[in-house]
């Protein structure tokens, strides 16, 4: 009957239909066949199929209405968007606070399009409540026992005695909401342990979203059979590169090493640059216990104490890392580069190597920066400058492609023993970085290539051209604060983002107009369709050089080994069927990822600066809203400055200008505007900062101070 109803209100003479009108169009005679008829229309509904106007008392197919179905994304500032359903081949769309009515994250709602050009939409209405499990805290009240989510937007749960499996008022614990006629009752699946033990704060997050620290006893189990040293057997039909000068460049804490690189000059104007990967793919088999967990997880989770990892430590920081000195199995692409930076021959194989070193990115910006040589590095300074050399060449031809490069620093968190925040340091992608960002990318470049052109089914890093009416208003945005850019937006391009990029070098809110130009872009994704990479300027990337800790890697190179292997039809059959679905979850659990460790840096940020009250610090205007306005310190903690705080006036919001506007003195606070900022509370139970203003806005000041000195 369903289909038979959609199929009747998308003929364009019956878009819509009263149910009279339907139950005499399918020509049904009985009460129950009404009846029935009626329980179907509702399941439509529920499912955002068709939308039922309540004062025309007639449905119609949601695509031939202003409303759209997707899963509501809640951002912690207030805000949302909604991810649409993929029928309608659209964008997201942009929920103001005040207009999510009662949608939670992850709930799926209809909503409303009330600005097509900024693409702006509000909720009409809940399908389907995110049941799926909470993290919160076990309190007592009048006898009975209740859990109080961490999630804003839920409500208290209540646990009966019998399903609190252990748990006592204080312990964070997982659960389940069960819905028992018009209620929620909820079942403690996890004690994750009291909310004043060290670190629970950090698991907290970790169950909520969804990642879980151990594993089960079957992948345990095996695990423990897979060897701990490469056998000769494991070697077989590999091409030896132990001799080679093979080593890895890593982060001082690194334990789980995925890539080895090596270089030569093999003439004047050809580098052989060698990138080297852990070959995951020969110990976790396809379809395996282990397999199947690592597509559960789908990435490793970078935390500021931890590691919550894709595969078990033994794989992760052991067989499969390319830890120096011992025995590794690849899988290497080697590649001849020209000086201009274009591969212009390469292969990939199965290898076996042995890293000389494991070098840290500290002592190789030493050297190549400082000419300064560590203790251990004396035998290697000749390929590292090779590589330096060679580096500076693929970036260059990186950024005349279009390679786009933001300047947005990023916080590393340093913690004590009780894993209390005690300093927040700022990270700088300097020479090292840059190598081994530079090296990876081409060997992503050149295996994506590689399994396009034998025309099988891939899995792709992707990422789609700018939204058109984001860059519009960002564009707006940037003429009225002076910079007068003329561009055509159906045409715009990388390189006119680089040319913005430029604009904003060295100015005060240069770190400010970064961030905007990187939320007009895409977000970049897996596919199994190629479309590109819009952002590092490339027709065809993938994922290649990070098997340990992201599936999509692992998948990529199962499909290097198993087209070069035995390209059949059975193969590309049983690929076809199974990389998007690959794709969607690893997506997803990417941005799971992204996530949590968004939300365990600002909730320790927030704990941080628990211990700076009253004092004051420099911020740029991060954000601006009905309620306040964000501002962004130096060391990149954001707090709120609350509207009926700011000094001296009172303020309105202007969404068009992004700014507060004052009613009586003209003043004006600005996206991107620096000020002063004391330091006025601050909770590492609700992640959240408080600022107020000390000094009036100091862009506005200057604008003051120049004008009385013309007159």
């Amino acid at each position: 009957m369903e289909q038979e109803i959609l199929k009747l209100l998308k003929d364009k003479r019956n878009t819509s239909l009263t149910s009279i009108e339907i139950n005499d169009y399918l020509k049904l005679n009985s009460v129950e066949e009404y009846n029935q008829l009626e329980k179907v229309l509702e399941k439509l509904c529920q499912e955002g199929k068709i939308y039922y106007s309540e004062k025309k008392k007639r449905y119609t197919p949601i695509e031939n209405t202003n409303f759209k179905t997707g899963r509501l994304l809640v951002n912690p500032k207030g805000y949302g968007f909604v991810v649409l359903d993929k029928s309608f081949n659209e964008d997201d769309v942009y929920i103001n606070g005040t207009n999510l009515q009662d949608a939670r994250n992850n709930d799926i709602v209809i909503i409303e399009i009330i600005n097509k050009g900024s693409r702006e939409g509000k909720v009409v209405r809940v399908l389907k409540r995110d049941d799926s499990t909470l993290v919160g805290e076990v309190y007592q009240k009048d006898g009975k026992y209740y859990v109080c989510p961490d999630k804003t937007g839920y409500i208290d749960v209540l646990i009966p005695e019998d399903r609190l499996k252990g748990a006592v008022p204080g312990h964070k614990v997982l659960i389940k909401p069960i819905r028992e006629g018009h209620e929620y009752i909820g079942e403690v699946l996890r004690i994750i342990g009291h909310k004043n033990d060290v670190g629970v704060d950090i698991l907290s997050y970790v169950y909520q979203y969804d990642f879980d620290p151990t594993y089960s006893d079957e992948v345990m189990s095996a695990v423990e059979k897979i060897p701990t040293e490469v056998s000769f057997s494991d070697m077989e039909g590999r091409t030896d590169l132990r001799s080679e000068v093979i080593f890895t460049i890593d982060g001082d804490d690194t334990k789980d090493i995925d890539d080895a690189i090596s270089v030569h000059k093999i003439a004047d104007d050809i580098y052989e640059l060698g990138v080297h990967i852990a070959d995951v793919s020969h110990y976790v088999k396809k379809d395996g216990i282990i397999d199947k967990d690592a597509y559960d997880r789908g990435t490793s989770v970078y935390l500021v104490d931890r590691v919550i990892p894709m595969l078990p430590h033994k794989l992760s920081n052991g067989i499969c890392s390319l830890n120096p000195n011992v025995d590794r199995l690849a899988l290497s692409c080697v590649m001849h580069i020209n000086t201009k930076g274009h591969v212009k021959d390469y292969k990939v194989f199965k290898s076996v190597i042995r890293s000389r070193k494991q070098m840290t990115y500290n002592c190789v910006n030493d050297i190549l920066e400082n000419n300064h040589t560590p203790e251990g590095y004396e035998p290697f300074v000749n390929e590292l400058n090779l590589m330096k050399e060679l580096s500076d060449i693929l970036r260059r031809k990186m950024v005349n492609h279009g390679y786009l490069e933001f300047n947005r620093p990023e916080a590393k968190i340093l913690v004590d023993e009780n894993c209390h925040p005690y300093q927040i340091d700022l990270r700088n992608q300097r020479t090292g970085e840059k190598i081994i960002e530079n090296f990876m990318i081409v060997a992503n470049e050149t295996v994506a290539g590689y399994i396009e052109d034998m025309k099988v089914p891939g899995i792709y890093r992707v990422h789609d051209k700018p939204n058109k009416e984001k860059l519009q208003v960002f564009l707006k945005f940037l003429n009225r604060k002076g910079y007068n850019i003329k561009a055509d937006i159906n045409k715009f391009r990388a390189a006119d983002y680089q040319n913005l990029l430029k604009l904003f070098a060295d100015k005060d809110e240069e770190v400010m107009l970064n961030t905007m130009a990187i939320q007009t872009m895409a977000k970049a994704k897996y596919s199994d369709t190629n479309i590109g990479h819009f952002g590092i300027a490339s027709k065809r990337y993938a994922h290649f050089t990070s098997p340990i800790r992201r599936y999509p890697d692992l998948t990529l190179h199962r499909l290097v080994k198993e087209y070069t292997e035995h390209n059949d039809p059975q193969t590309v059959s049983y690929w076809q069927k199974k990389l998007f679905d690959i794709a969607n979850q690893s997506s997803k659990k990417e941005q799971d990822a992204i996530d949590c460790e968004r939300d365990v840096e600002k909730m320790k940020k927030a704990e941080y600066m628990e211990d700076h009250i009253g004092e004051r610090y420099n911020g740029v205007i991060s954000g601006v809203c009905e309620f306040g306005m964000f501002v962004e310190l130096d060391n990149t903690v954001e707090g709120l400055v609350r509207i009926e705080e700011l000094p001296g006036d009172h303020y309105l919001y202007s969404k068009e200008l992004n700014a507060m506007l004052g009613r009586k003195n003209k003043n004006k606070y600005v996206y991107g505007d620096k000020v002063i900022v004391e330091v006025v509370k601050a909770s590492r139970e609700t992640a959240q900062v408080d600022f107020k203003i000390i000094k009036e806005n100091i862009n506005y000041e200057k604008k003051q101070e120049e004008k009385t000195s013309k007159s």
